[in-house]
This record gives structure tokens, C-alpha cells and sequence, in this order.
């Protein structure tokens, strides 16, 4: 049998069992990748998972089981698992579960890629990653730079979704990676460490859009200047800018997992975390008219990218907080129904041994109209926190605080000083209630989004513009 065939027919078994729904995936990930330390290999690897997940709903209650071995008899068998499974679970349901009603997808698609993996030999691979040490180590001036960390990744997605509701969805989603970490060490001032990474959807062309071996050096370099001239931030209530990439990080942490609708009604709560947001808070204010939050599966060449979800539903763009207020959650088509509302396409998983769950894609907080120098020019004395060194929040994702990185005095509207260690910590509604402005210069950073149990990682992109916070308290971190 095809995989397709084995697929369409694990939905014919489970559907003769007498199950009510039946959903099957196969879901293969091949990757590879090459790490260096400090201009040496240290690692070549090379990864696949693939198989076959099958879901079912019985009387109320589902059952999930997968298969590695791809013939017809041990499909069979994992459908009979889950079978098995959702009748037993159906006893213990104090309410039983349905799916909403919703339009299916009957559809091939992939994402785009200009210059296929092999379009670069392995020698040029490994020549990036020599030329990204020999190049940064020629940037340090006055400290050291102990440790330098980098990675080439890339990795295929595919999918074969399909369900008794008509689904029947193939998908190929090609992506690259590339990340660094560094440390950097001054006998006085003592040390700074970085990780950053690029990931989105595509091929090798997107090495000449990322232009790591630049990026890199610059970055060292900045990372050097505050470091050695980093003083002490102002610890009074003023205005702060944060950058794109706090900015990514805050709106995913503290409003895209609160918005996850089986997270509202608990189901993590005793895995990733609760939701300070309640079943019947749509429409209540978060924030002033600039708190509008974007989660989109659909951005083309996105780390997140998909167009229809494990369920077979089309995606599209959730509007999480639109215009200071909450607007939507994120659903599948159980939470869907339980909400009276129609699926948005959030249902993901991390491979073919895993259920598919609520997950984001891309996360971002809508751009203003400005240009960064309008933002700050009416700022008299300020901070500009460009990126983040830790952060942490509370399992309800309202509480949070932000260490950042590369960060500088703002004052009479010009960057000046470079700072060191300053820290934000603010509640979410906080966060969206003060910000009164935000420039036009959107920008996306690569992650792998975390949740369930057991564990599930998803690619995904976060990002924003640069946004203006009005009467912020700085806290220093020693």
C-alpha cells in the first residue's frame, strides 16, 4: 500500500469499529545538521522520524496510538490501540466530547524553496561555520571571546492528513536554521553571553537574506561596546522602547499561550501552565488601540507555516487582541464546539507519535506607522531595550520580567549610552495598557514553541515592530 492508501484506510478500519471520527497522519521528518565550536566540528547528524497517528472519537471520548512500521497490519493494529483506548476513556468523561462542524480541506501544498538543500556540498557547509569563527574572532578587541557555538540546520516536514469528515490534506514544508552562541569575557567588567538563531521555511537562499557571518560580527561587536561602556541604567519611572524581539517574545508568552482555548479550560494546567484569561473575557480590555495580536499560519517562507492544520481545516490569520481588546482564542474543533464557535486551525503536532493540540504558528504584534526615530524623538530621557539576555513569566502568563541584552539610554529623542542589565517586569495588562506607539519596522524571530505532555516542541516565528511603553520603573540586575 501508498502511504495514502494505508492512511485512507486506517479511517476505513476505525469507521467499521463503530468509531464516530477518525483522523489518520502520516508525518515524516527527515533533518540534518552541523554544528561547530570555536571553528572545529564537533557534530554532523543526521535525523528521521515517520509514521503513522491515528485519532478517534468513541462515545464521547478520544483515543490516540501511532506506528512506525508503515504495512497495512500494524496500521491496523494502532487503530485498534485507539479504539480500545477512547472506549475505556468514554466511561470516565464527565461530558462527552464533540467536534465542531467545519469545512475540510482536499488539497496538495508546500512551501517554497529557490535553492534545494544539496545546491550547497557539505565542504561549503562546513567553510560557513569556519568562516563565521575565523571572522568573529578578528572582532573582539579589548575582551575574549572563549566560546563561539554554530549551527547549520535543515530539515523537511511532511504530511498526509486526512479524516471520515473529507479531509485529505498533503503538505511539504522545507526549512533551514542557523544559529550562534557566544561568550564573551572582560577581566573587569566581567561577562555577556548571546544565543540567536534563524528559522523559516524554504532553502538555501535563505542564507543570502540571513547573512550570518555579518550578522554574527556585528553582533559580537555590539555585544563588546556594552559590555566594556555599559553603565548603569536610570532607575526611575520613564519611557521605555522595546525592540521587535522582546516585543515577539512578550505577545507569545503572554498572549498566545493565554489564549489557547484547551488552556482556558484547563487542560494544562497541571502541564505548561494555567490562563489568566477566562471562558467569558472576549471582548474585555487588555490594552490601549495599539494592542492588536496577529497569529498567522499562512505568512509565506514563516517558521510556523502551514495552510490547513492536523484536522484537515484552512487556516488563517487569528486576531488574539484587536485594538486593546480580546478578541479570539486559539481552538481546535473540540474547544471549538465548547465555545459555540467555528475551528480556527490551531490543531499541530510535533510528529506522527504525537496528538495533535491547540498550538500557535506566528505570533506578532501589529505595526504602528512610524519610523524609529519618530518613536523616540519626543523622549527626554528613556531606555531603548533592543534585545533580551532572560526572562521568565508566571503559569498564568501574567506576571513577567525581561533582562535585556544590548540596551541604550535614550536622551532628547538620540540613542546614546550603552546600558547594562536593565529589567522590566510588568503584568501583561500592564504591558498593553502603556504602550502608546509603535514603528513600521515588523520583524520576525525563529523559535520552538513548547507544550502538552508528553512534550511537544513546534517551529514558529514571534515578532513585532519597536514599541514605545509610556512611565515604565527600570529594576538593574547586579
Amino acid at each position: 500500500m501508498t502511504y495514502e492508501e494505508l492512511v485512507l484506510h486506517a479511517i476505513d478500519v476505525a469507521s467499521d469499529l463503530g468509531a464516530t471520527y477518525a483522523e489518520a497522519r502520516y508525518h515524516k521528518i527527515s533533518s540534518s545538521s552541523i554544528t561547530s565550536r570555536n571553528g572545529e566540528i564537533i557534530g554532523v547528524s543526521k535525523n528521521l522520524s515517520e509514521g503513522i497517528g491515528v485519532r478517534v472519537l468513541v462515545n464521547g471520548a478520544l483515543g490516540f496510538s501511532s506506528t512506525n512500521v508503515l504495512e497495512r497490519s500494524h496500521v491496523i493494529e494502532a487503530v485498534e490501540r485507539a479504539f480500545k483506548l477512547a472506549k475505556s476513556h468514554a466511561k470516565l468523561m464527565k461530558k462527552p466530547i464533540e467536534f465542531s462542524d467545519v469545512k475540510t480541506g482536499c488539497v496538495r501544498y508546500s512551501a517554497l524553496r529557490k535553492k534545494p538543500f544539496d545546491s550547497m556540498s557539505l565542504e561549503d557547509k562546513v567553510s560557513l561555520l569556519s568562516e563565521c569563527w575565523e571572522t568573529a574572532k578578528n572582532y573582539v578587541k579589548e575582551v575574549k571571546m572563549p566560546v563561539l557555538t554554530t549551527a547549520l540546520s535543515e530539515s523537511i516536514e511532511e504530511k498526509i492528513v486526512a479524516n471520515s469528515d473529507g479531509a485529505f490534506v498533503i503538505s511539504h514544508i522545507p526549512r533551514v536554521g542557523f544559529r550562534y552562541s557566544f561568550v564573551l569575557v572582560h577581566p573587569q567588567k566581567g561577562t555577556i553571553q548571546r544565543s540567536f538563531g534563524y528559522r523559516a521555511s524554504g532553502g538555501l537562499e535563505l542564507l543570502e537574506e540571513w547573512k550570518p557571518v555579518e550578522t554574527l560580527a556585528n553582533e559580537i561587536k555590539s555585544c563588546e561596546t556594552v559590555l566594556c561602556e555599559g553603565v548603569k541604567p536610570p532607575v526611575e519611572e520613564i519611557d521605555v522602547v522595546v525592540g521587535s524581539e522582546i516585543v515577539g517574545l512578550m505577545v507569545h508568552e503572554s498572549c498566545g499561550h493565554p489564549s489557547e482555548a484547551d488552556r482556558i479550560l484547563g487542560r494544562e494546567a497541571a502541564q505548561a501552565g494555567k490562563s489568566f484569561i477566562k471562558p467569558d473575557m472576549i471582548g474585555e480590555t487588555i490594552g490601549s488601540e495599539w494592542a492588536t495580536v496577529i497569529d498567522d499560519p499562512t505568512i509565506p517562507g514563516s517558521n510556523g507555516f502551514y495552510l490547513y492544520d492536523d484536522e484537515g481545516v484552512p487556516a488563517r490569520p487569528r486576531f488574539l487582541y484587536k485594538e486593546g481588546k480580546i478578541n479570539e482564542f486559539l481552538h481546535n474543533r473540540w474547544t471549538a464546539a465548547v465555545f459555540g464557535v467555528e475551528s480556527n486551525a490551531a490543531s499541530r503536532s510535533m510528529d506522527f507519535s504525537s496528538e495533535p493540540i491547540i498550538r500557535m504558528a506566528n505570533t506578532y504584534l501589529k505595526p504602528g506607522d512610524m519610523n524609529f526615530e519618530e518613536l523616540i524623538e519626543d523622549i527626554r530621557k528613556g531606555v531603548y531595550m533592543k534585545s533580551y539576555m532572560e526572562w521568565n513569566i508566571d503559569d498564568e502568563r501574567w506576571s513577567q520580567r525581561y533582562v535585556g541584552l544590548e540596551a541604550y539610554l535614550i536622551e532628547d529623542g538620540e540613542i546614546t549610552k550603552p546600558l547594562r542589565n536593565p529589567a522590566i517586569e510588568l503584568s501583561t495588562k500592564t504591558f498593553y495598557t502603556r504602550i502608546d506607539g509603535a514603528d513600521k519596522n515588523l520583524k520576525f524571530y525563529a523559535g520552538v514553541c513548547g507544550k502538552g505532555e508528553p512534550a511537544q516542541g513546534v517551529p514558529v516565528w514571534f515578532g513585532g515592530p519597536n514599541v514605545r511603553l509610556r512611565k515604565i520603573k527600570l529594576r538593574v540586575v547586579s
